[in-house]
């Protein structure tokens, strides 16, 4: 009798898991690399096509004041994945990797059920196997995936072995990849959480025939000269901004029919309606090919050119009719919103993020809190002799791409021990949004400090500094920045991982 006993618990717990489970959303994430918030045909671009994104945009959540939470990648992918601001967790520019301690989305899936898979650019570590801070590592069950961004043709790691070219255009290819994650995610039985983040529109720049037809009007528009990488010698060099237009709007559209491949099979096998689909950027466009409107900078400025990108959310179940949001969402909050949908608690340290539950209800229009964005200055750090948080040799990249560093054509990580901190730790440019103003600080060491203030519901181009008139407003947000800061520099130190 016991044991029939013990048999039944067992059998309702299971078949409790499953009916959680088939209640539970299936969640997608897609990000562009460097796709700023102008580069869309719904935000009303000029030339480039994204039919796609503009069929999401009228038929889900529109988020019209959707921001990285730091204009460069590697560091937006980490508070991405674990909630926080990159910068408390040492992942400070590209090739700086988040730590091994961190948690992260996939995390806190897996314990909900969920089969978790990533494909494409990861960019906070190595994908090698033996990496600390792999996809496989940080909770994913499996994945496809470059150390950096790709091109037409990709190299890419499987689970962290050695890494394998993949025909193909390469949006299509990481898709495809997800896709069969998809699959067999459904045929087990389980709900799954792909990440896919694609390797364009990020520079160098290539494109199918068809895809490049499209903008051969562009060369003879565009003429200045503007920098970026060769895809013949991996090095730099100065081309027309036509040309490099009309092969990065190719990669966009491309990036935008596959994203509507993914969307058609979720819909062929009846999985549509109870997925969360999403799709942002990691940071505005680069300077290469921006246009200098509507919004003041670009990709590494803390300006809304850098930090504004693409926003949206498809989830038929949940958002049943179209609407559009200003509400100021960012994607540290996605860590917070999926663990709240997944019933997860929330991990036991500071996060930046906030759940968008309301927002995607539409009972919240406005943010509780501010959202601040920081680049940090990393000269004290380095001139420090600072000792490395993981191992060199386990930094180091094997996927390879076109573009060199050092001579290069992969790409290694580090992360450090930080010293004790000092004023000079705050340093770096800076910024908050609280409310309808914007301070906007830059200090690259003491005393040489300039603010900027705006009020971004009459001036979103950053235009008219309100300093001398509003100072009171300055001083408050720089007090508000200031206390954000010290919490940051508490996680940096690894106080957090304690706990």
């Amino acid at each position: 009798m016991k044991i029939i006993s013990i048999l039944a618990v067992v059998v309702v717990a299971v078949c409790y898991q499953a009916a959680l489970a088939a209640e539970l959303p299936n969640i997608v994430l897609l990000m562009g690399d460097d796709h700023g918030w102008e580069e869309t045909g719904y935000h009303g671009h000029p030339h480039v096509k994204t039919p796609v994104l503009d069929e999401m945009a009228a038929t889900g959540l529109r988020l019209d004041r959707f921001y990285a939470a730091h204009p460069s990648c590697s560091p937006t992918r980490a508070s991405f994945l674990t909630g926080r601001h990159p910068n408390r967790m040492g992942t400070f520019a590209p090739g700086w990797s988040l730590r091994p301690e961190e948690i992260t989305i996939a995390h806190l899936l897996r314990k909900a059920g969920y089969r978790c898979g990533h494909f494409g650019k990861w960019h906070v570590g190595p994908v090698k196997a033996g990496s600390p801070t792999s996809p496989g590592a940080m909770g994913f069950h499996e994945w496809v995936s470059h150390d950096n961004f790709f091109e037409l043709n990709p190299s890419l790691s499987r689970n962290g072995g050695p890494p394998e070219v993949f025909a193909g255009e390469s949006s299509a290819v990481i898709v495809s990849e997800a896709v069969r994650f998809i699959d067999e995610a459904k045929r087990a039985g389980q709900p799954f959480f792909a990440v896919v983040w694609f390797g364009s529109p990020h520079e160098p720049y290539s494109g199918l025939p068809a895809d490049l037809a499209l903008y051969d009007d562009l060369p003879a528009k565009y003429r200045k000269e503007v920098r970026l990488t060769s895809n013949e010698t991996g090095g730099q060099i100065t081309r027309p901004q036509g040309e490099v237009l009309r092969e990065r709007y190719a990669e966009i559209t491309a990036m935008d029919r596959s994203i509507g491949t993914l969307r058609q099979h979720l819909k062929e096998q009846d999985l549509r309606t109870n997925t969360l689909l999403f799709y942002c950027g990691d940071n505005g466009t680069s300077a290469d090919a921006a246009l200098g409107h509507p919004h003041r900078g670009v990709k590494g400025q803390v300006y809304e050119g850098g930090t504004l990108v693409p926003g949206l959310i498809e989830w038929p179940a949940r958002i049943k009719t179209p609407r559009t949001t200003n509400f100021r969402a960012c994607t540290s909050d996605l860590l917070p919103t999926l663990a709240a949908i997944a019933g997860q608690p929330l991990p036991d340290r500071p996060l930046d993020g906030i759940d968008l539950g309301r927002v995607l209800d539409g009972a919240l229009t406005e943010r509780p809190s501010p959202v601040c964005f920081w680049e940090f200055n990393v000269a004290r750090l380095r001139s420090s002799d600072p000792k490395p948080w993981i191992a060199p040799a386990l930094q180091s990249g094997t996927t390879p791409l076109v573009k060199l560093m050092g001579g290069k054509s992969t790409r290694d990580f580090t992360n450090y021990r930080h010293p004790e901190i000092t004023d000079e730790d705050y340093l770096g440019p800076r910024a908050i949004i609280d409310g309808r103003y914007k301070l906007v600080v830059h200090e690259q060491r003491e005393g040489a400090v300039r603010r900027e203030l705006f009020d971004l519901e009459a001036d979103p181009a950053e235009k008219t500094n309100l300093l001398s008139k509003q100072p009171e407003t300055a001083d408050r947000l720089a007090a508000s920045l200031r206390k954000w800061q010290a919490s940051v520099l508490e996680s940096l130190s690894g106080s957090d991982y304690g706990k």
